[in-house]
């Protein structure tokens, strides 16, 4: 299952959005770990292998979810 990561940026319009094969627990720890760690940084993998590297003093927001991408029909 993929995990789509909305990750919104101070000072810029648009959101990055990754989808990774990581679990949403894993991608947390990621975003907790960068915002406390020294370095500051964010990084995260996606599931073509491309790297998105973010400064944790530029996020606004991260959102963590299931990707929907895919998927076809009507929800009841």
């Amino acid at each position: 299952m993929t995990v789509e990561v909305k990750i919104g940026v101070q000072q810029t319009a648009r959101e990055l959005v990754i989808e990774t094969d990581e679990s949403n627990e894993s991608v947390a720890a990621q975003v907790k770990e960068a915002l406390t760690s020294g370095d500051g940084v964010l990084t995260l993998t996606d599931t073509k292998g491309k790297v998105t590297v973010v400064a944790a003093a530029k996020l606004a927001y991260v959102e963590i979810g299931r990707s929907t991408a895919g998927q076809v029909g009507f929800r009841s």
